[in-house]
């Protein structure tokens, strides 16, 4: 590759509204994307740099460590709505509007943010991971107090635990993971664990989403998930397409929630050049 073909990359920080540095990479070229990450995942650990690589061609990508993970700043406390004006932050620094695409519980924060009127002009969703009916046991009620016992008393790796067992992770490969590689990264950010629970407990409950809650999203939204996923995540996600006015539901055959980049990027690629 030439210089004058080369996709440029770099990485910088932005800073949030309360004053949190927010660390992100840039790369390729074209319109701006946003890459919002889910439960434990940032940009050394997870799926977007797969993603990422595969859309800068077309796009100039933004894939950015959310706060109290990686290279990114906290606050002493935690509120949700700081985690929509990071985005907010971002897309200011992409120039004023972007399109967004978020998977799993990033998924339901993009959703959030458009549905605080971030200037999103188009909107992605993998996957969000909410609990509709009764194919599923829903999410008991003592989760998040679980979770932040847990990690009060010094204990991540029981948090990280309890949400792999909460999402469905079989037993086994749950004490499986104990001794991967991966497992000391998982313990570093167990804390954000109750930040994602913020956004998609209240879903997770085994009852229908709630009337008229996504009604003021306008932007074009398209709801996907994986052929192989589950019955409860595809029932979800067909009911949050039904909730989001506008939107349109697609299922990728053969894919799970672990979504192969290769097979979801043609999808946004489609729906971001609508």
């Amino acid at each position: 590759m030439t210089a004058s073909t080369a996709i440029a990359t770099t990485a910088s920080t932005v800073r949030s509204a309360d004053g949190t540095p927010i660390a992100f990479t840039r790369a390729g070229r074209g319109p701006a994307v946003i890459l919002v990450d889910g439960a434990l995942c940032f940009r050394e650990f997870g799926p977007m740099g797969k993603l990422a690589e595969e859309l800068k061609s077309r796009f100039t990508v933004y894939t950015y460590d959310r706060r109290g993970r990686g290279q990114s700043g906290d606050a002493s406390s935690y509120d949700p709505a700081r985690e929509v004006e990071d985005l907010a932050a971002l897309i200011e620094e992409a120039g004023g509007s972007a399109l967004v695409c978020g998977v799993s519980s990033g998924a339901a924060l993009a959703l959030e943010a458009a549905r605080r009127g971030l200037p999103i002009s188009r909107l992605a969703l993998y996957e969000a991971p909410f609990i509709v009916d009764d194919s599923r046991t829903p999410v008991p009620d003592d989760y998040v107090a679980g979770l932040e016992r847990a990690l009060a008393t010094g204990r991540p790796g029981d948090a990280v635990r309890r949400f792999m067992r909460v999402v469905g992770m079989p037993a086994a490969m749950v004490a499986l993971m104990r001794v991967m590689p991966g497992w000391s990264k998982l313990k570093k950010v167990a804390h954000t664990l109750p930040y994602d629970a913020s956004f998609v407990d209240e879903f997770m409950k085994g009852r229908p989403l709630p009337s008229g809650r996504w009604a003021s999203v306008t932007v074009p939204t398209a709801v996907i998930d994986g052929g192989k996923s589950p019955a409860w995540m595809r029932n979800a996600n067909a009911a949050l397409a039904a909730a989001v006015p506008g939107s349109t539901h697609r299922t990728l055959p053969g894919q799970t929630h672990m979504v192969k980049a290769d097979v979801l990027a043609p999808a946004l690629v489609r729906h971001f050049t609508a």
